[in-house]
């Protein structure tokens, strides 16, 4: 069994002069940052004082389930002979939030558009997303399920 390890640094950059001496005193902004890498602008979701422009720790997890999907997805499509054209996926999530301001994602459905070479591809493209979803390491890691709307088509 190989081992990966990953680090990353989270840099709070909504001080705006009393830090957190109350709770609307704050800005929730911070910034994802890791070696070598492009940082990412972050905030909470607007419903926790966010702010909207940035990414939230909920889009980032949508997204790196979407993204995850994506890269196995293109690799069993690469060794099984089917050419991709373009991949699109608009992914949704939910979440509840509990009384006492808890919360959990209950489910994530990625909805991927798959445009193929050959309409003779489309029924294998389907079929892969199957397979993309057992191998997703992130899908792997949460206690949620992931549902699949996917859609395979041939560019006109």
């Amino acid at each position: 069994m190989k081992q990966h390890t990953y680090n990353t640094t989270i840099t709070w950059t909504g001080n705006q002069g009393t830090g957190t001496s109350g709770y609307k005193t704050y800005s929730r902004d911070h910034i994802i940052s890791a070696e070598g890498k492009k940082d990412i602008e972050a905030s909470s979701d607007p419903s926790f004082r966010g702010d909207k422009s940035r990414y939230s720790p909920e889009d980032l997890l949508l997204d790196a389930l979407s993204s995850c999907h994506m890269l196995w997805y293109l690799h069993l499509c690469a060794v099984n002979g089917i050419v991709v054209i373009e991949y699109v996926d608009h992914a949704t999530g939910i979440m509840i939030e509990e009384k006492d301001g808890s919360g959990q994602f209950t489910q994530a459905t990625l909805n991927p558009v798959v445009t193929v070479q050959h309409e003779s591809m489309i029924a294998k493209a389907n079929e892969l997303h199957h397979e993309a979803n057992k191998l997703c390491f992130i899908a792997r890691s949460v206690n949620f399920p992931v549902q699949h709307n996917s859609t395979a088509v041939v560019k006109p």
